[in-house]
């Protein structure tokens, strides 16, 4: 049943994408961050739907009669240059066969990464992107906080197998990223069933990201509520609010689970922790010894044997930030910081031309909370290998369309009431 449920969606949204490529923009988020297909039991799971779904917004946006420019903007300059430095650095790989697989699965992402840059521009567009984003991981949130209630949070939650979050870690930044978002729709949203929903849905994800028992979540999560509550325009009930529900969720996991929190300040006598520092060092020493770094894919017993302090201790990189250094070397290193700051810097300039403008709350809020999820990145990724992960790059792309729909509208002359005919009173315009 959940075959065909899964295939007579996408199939059905094939004319609807073709009508309009903001559509097939957001099947694509969709079916990348969420995959649904993994979520079937039999032939859906093999059929390719987000080719289809690919091919039919390139058609889409070929024959389109809507502006299908990539905008010129910091952000969208430097993950150009971003793509064409890692282009470059392939060429160089220590294993270009494994590089190379690797290298295709990477530029589907950024190509259609620059396409929904393309397709969404409207405020309309943007706000169903951020629901796209929310109700694709949400789902897994409430399911794994309804899993680790059930399970009495014994057992890790993990998400769907061979996906960029399959791992209990990466699940658990999935959902982090996501809750600060989940929270700007619901206070933007005037149905109260929507509110409540959206609450549950938070709490329910933030028990899944403690119940996956990942370390650098719980450093992650810290990290973003702190911005959150300073960024509060109500800091006192907020905080009344977190001192409450933060010891109940605590409270709730078992003493397995402090256990293994405990060991953040005991890294040193854990396997884990110290495998990940070895691949540290080594990402370190291969940068200096290469300056195009190794490549697509350097976690192999051969290079480790060469550049790791421990040569038999391998282990994917675990950090964003180190996955970049090793792979594409000091330059791709310092791009992607460039490329994160400057989508900070974007949201920033979201808050500040929006500041006190009631008309544009919306996307003030939007800014702030995508603040939120990118402090919970790059605390959570510094323990991750997830440089690829789709989802930051869909929320630059809503970043950069919020800025446009907002610099245009601050352009745009101010409304005043027609002129009335003598003797007629002048309608007062909203």
């Amino acid at each position: 049943m959940r075959d065909i449920l899964i295939t007579i969606i996408i199939l059905g949204s094939l004319p609807f994408i073709l009508k309009s490529p903001a559509i097939g923009g957001l099947m694509w988020v969709w079916v990348s961050v969420m995959n649904p297909h993994t979520q079937a039991w039999g032939f859906a799971t093999h059929l390719p739907f987000a080719f289809i779904i690919a091919i039919a917004t390139m058609l889409s946006l070929v024959m389109t009669r809507e502006p299908k420019s990539l905008p010129i903007t910091p952000v969208s300059v430097l993950l150009l240059l971003f793509v064409a430095w890692m282009n470059v650095t392939a060429l160089f790989a220590l294993l270009p066969e494994s590089s190379w697989v690797q290298w295709n699965k990477v530029m589907k992402i950024m190509l259609m990464s620059f396409v929904i840059m393309m397709v969404i521009r409207t405020r309309r567009d943007i706000v169903r992107l951020i629901w796209v984003l929310v109700g694709s991981i949400g789902y897994y949130g409430v399911k794994g906080g309804i899993f680790t209630i059930r399970s009495g949070g014994t057992e890790r939650v993990w998400g769907p197998e061979e996906t960029f979050i399959g791992d209990n870690n990466s699940l658990a930044l999935a959902l982090i990223i996501t809750i600060p978002l989940m929270y700007y729709l619901q206070q933007n949203s005037d149905r109260r069933w929507l509110r409540h929903g959206l609450s549950a849905a938070m709490l329910l994800s933030a028990l899944a990201a403690l119940g996956s028992y990942s370390r650098g979540a719980l450093l992650a999560i810290a990290a973003m509520v702190l911005f959150m509550w300073l960024k509060s325009g109500r800091k006192l009930v907020l905080g009344a609010l977190l001192g409450l529900v933060t010891p109940l969720l605590l409270a709730f996991m078992p003493e397995r689970w402090a256990e293994r929190m405990d060991t953040i300040n005991t890294y040193e006598e854990d396997s884990s922790a110290m495998g990940r520092l070895n691949a540290w060092r080594m990402a370190w020493n291969l940068a200096r010894d290469r300056f195009p770094g190794g490549g697509f894919d350097v976690s192999d017993g051969a290079i480790f044997a060469r550049y790791a302090p421990n040569p038999m201790d391998v282990h994917a990189a675990h950090s964003i930030y180190f996955q970049a250094l090793g792979e594409h070397g000091f330059v791709g290193l310092l791009i992607y910081l460039a490329l994160g700051i400057a989508t900070w810097r974007t949201a920033s300039a979201i808050i500040r031309l929006t500041r006190g403008k009631a008309e544009l709350r919306w996307a003030h809020g939007l800014a702030t909370m995508s603040q939120a999820s990118l402090i919970g990145f790059a605390v959570g990724g510094a323990f991750l290998s997830l440089l690829y992960f789709d989802m930051p790059y869909y929320l630059m792309a809503a970043l950069i369309a919020t800025r446009i729909v907002v610099e245009r509208a601050l352009r745009a002359p101010a409304p005043t009431p027609r002129q009335a005919k003598p003797g007629a009173a002048v309608a007062e315009l909203p």
